[in-house]
């Protein structure tokens, strides 16, 4: 058999709500992929240890990628840290005191990035940043607004456990939901962007599905299915 990757989104990818309920059936079927011999690793906006925990209960493959490829999760105890957030906290400092209603969103400890609620207007932050020179990227996941390192994105996270365990491209499979996913999409030979998606970002994807989150993801898996049996 050859094997394949899923890099998997979680919100709005393989949950039911904004608040984070897990689509069962999802995760149901992404740990069948994993009993098939597919590895799926979750690559998200939210901290490594959330994705590592999902990935441990889920019974899926025991390696995440969080804080949009800033850090990776190998185990418990084990971060491989990609980002630098002294250069995010700094970049958070000016523009919450340049802009009205910018706010740390209350989230699970954060080791290469900064969380923002999505309460003010991304570009007029963007043209803070730019005036400055701060070497860092914004970028809305619908569920926040991230202050990332600049270069530092769920693509350039996948890759390194691409590089790290001989992952081939034609051998990923990327499923997600929102502009931070983009990245992922043009680091894999199948993306698959969900319902709920935004025209954008379907249009970065070699496939898109009608149905949106959880049900998209189950939309994909049964379009994938055929190629899937024969490999």
């Amino acid at each position: 058999m050859n094997k394949k990757t899923f890099a998997v989104d979680i919100d709005g990818t393989i949950t039911e709500n904004g608040g984070g309920r897990i689509h069962l059936d999802a995760l149901e079927s992404l740990r069948r992929l994993t009993n098939m011999g597919h590895d799926v690793i979750y690559v998200t906006g939210r901290s490594s240890v959330e994705a590592y925990l999902l990935s441990v209960f889920g019974g899926t493959k025991k390696i995440a990628v969080g804080e949009n490829g800033g850090c990776i999760a190998m185990d418990a105890d084990d971060h491989i840290l990609l980002g630098n957030i002294e250069e995010c906290n700094k970049a958070f400092e000016l523009i919450k005191n340049s802009i009205d209603g910018v706010e740390k969103k209350p989230v699970f400890p954060r080791l290469t990035e900064v969380v923002l609620e999505r309460t003010f207007d991304l570009d007029d932050a963007r043209k803070i940043l730019s005036e400055h020179d701060l070497d860092v990227n914004l970028s809305d996941s619908q569920y926040a607004i991230h202050i990332n390192s600049k270069g530092i994105d769920k693509g350039t996270g996948f890759t390194e456990l691409m590089n790290k365990f001989n992952i081939m491209k034609d051998d990923v499979i990327a499923i997600g939901d929102s502009a931070t996913d983009v990245p992922l999409f043009k680091v894999a030979k199948t993306s698959i962007a969900l319902g709920n998606a935004s025209d954008l970002v379907r249009s970065e994807a070699t496939m898109t599905v009608s149905a949106s989150s959880g049900d998209g993801v189950l939309e994909a898996l049964d379009k994938l299915a055929p190629k899937l049996s024969e490999i």
